[in-house]
């Protein structure tokens, strides 16, 4: 599995994972300079938004034109989106380029989950996951403590030209290194016709079980995204990183487990472990009064999302067409997409600069991940039953024919 080019997509999805996660804790307060204190709730909700509304596209561009070229485009959009930072000075413009920031990661995971897809056994399918989602979270932990480092050493306008020259490198990396995955007799070259998307191309409905838990799962990751940086300050920690930091060390340690136990165990397991461990992480922020708690929390979430994650990506593989893994694949990450948004605005919403409404924003994303963890339990599992017991009480000729 650990080949060349499997190798060469993991250091790519670390160096683009730095690329966007380095601006994250350091754009709220630039987005405060310009006078948009109160718009922090949109500085991830527009960018997961647009992430979510070109899903459809960079499924179909995947399954039509190849992986690759899909990649290379969501590394494109960094570098460029990273150099137009510093030349706006208005909350309209910061918020109408954050917007468009967002086609990054609307293209970039798409063609790299397909891309595994292509490249691994199926029954290494999540431990494959898991290690390019390992080095996308080694993405997540170094970008936020480099931009931060850069923003007090410098300024934060160095802060985004590094964040471009790591998206550069990403590409470099991708046009450098990687073979198309996408077999020659399925490509075709671009076309502006292969951005008309119809209605079945904008969501897969084989996928639908993974799409649930994963929409409900992620919204707790926008709000974490959005109001942990005023919660440590709220709590006395001056690095408002460090949250993310034990959060990424977590998460880094279990997933070099956790695909392996996901490709032994199955993956419902593993997601209903995940999503109530996941739950009770949120329910100990809402309770935190001190750091430590804090950090312990931090921890818990980590490892929920560590198993959550190649589980969640390799069972929407297992249940989609292979002849449209893009298009299942835009399907999981256009709902967790619209749970990271969602969850970014909701936690904006209710915390509204009033830190007596902590406990309120960190509950509500808890019951979320609880409403996952009933529908696999009490929904999914009993459909399942239910289809079972019918094939089972057939008429063997028809049985035979299924």
């Amino acid at each position: 599995m650990y080949t060349l080019h499997f190798v060469l997509l993991c250091l790519s999805n670390a160096v683009f994972s730095a690329s966007y996660n380095m601006l994250i804790p350091e754009l709220p307060a630039y987005l405060t300079s310009m006078g948009g204190a109160d718009y922090k709730g949109y500085i991830l909700a527009l960018f997961t938004l647009m992430a979510g509304l070109s899903r459809p596209f960079s499924g179909k561009l995947t399954d039509k034109i190849g992986r690759v070229p899909v990649m290379i485009f969501g590394s494109v959009v960094c570098v460029i989106c990273s150099l137009l930072y510093p030349l706006i000075s208005s909350v309209g413009a910061f918020l109408l380029l954050r917007f468009f920031h967002g086609f990054s990661t609307g293209f970039k995971p798409t063609g790299t989950s397909a891309y595994i897809s292509d490249l691994v056994p199926n029954n290494r399918r999540a431990e494959a996951m898991g290690m390019v989602g390992l080095f996308s979270t080694i993405g997540l932990a170094l970008g936020p403590a480099i931009g931060g480092f850069i923003a007090a050493r410098w300024n934060i306008y160095v802060m985004f030209q590094v964040s471009a020259v790591f998206a550069l490198l990403s590409v470099v990396i991708l046009i450098g290194g990687l073979k198309e995955t996408l077999p020659k007799a399925s490509r075709q070259r671009f076309s502006p016709s292969l951005l008309k998307i119809s209605r079945n191309e904008i969501f897969e409905p084989l996928v639908l079980a993974p799409v649930i838990v994963t929409f409900f799962c992620f919204l707790s990751y926008g709000a974490l995204l959005t109001i942990i940086p005023d919660f440590s300050q709220y709590l006395g920690i001056h690095n408002k990183g460090l949250f993310f930091t034990f959060f990424t060390g977590a998460s880094i340690g279990i997933r070099l487990l956790a695909g392996k136990v996901s490709d032994k165990y199955g993956r419902l397991p593993v997601l209903k472990i995940s999503t109530a461990t996941m739950a009770i992480a949120l329910f100990m922020l809402s309770m935190a009064t001190t750091p430590y708690l804090m950090m312990v929390a931090a921890i818990i979430y980590g490892v929920s999302v560590g198993l959550n994650s190649p589980a969640v990506t390799a069972w929407t593989v297992d249940l989609g067409d292979p002849a449209y893994r893009g298009r299942a694949l835009a399907t999981m990450y256009i709902a967790m997409e619209a749970g990271i948004g969602l969850g970014a605005y909701l936690s904006a919403y209710i915390y509204h600069n009033n830190a007596s409404y902590f406990p309120l924003a960190f509950g509500i994303m808890g019951v979320g991940c609880l409403v996952a963890l009933v529908y696999m339990m009490l929904i999914y599992d009993n459909r399942r039953l239910k289809v079972m017991w019918r094939l089972v009480h057939m008429k063997a000729p028809f049985r035979r024919w299924l």
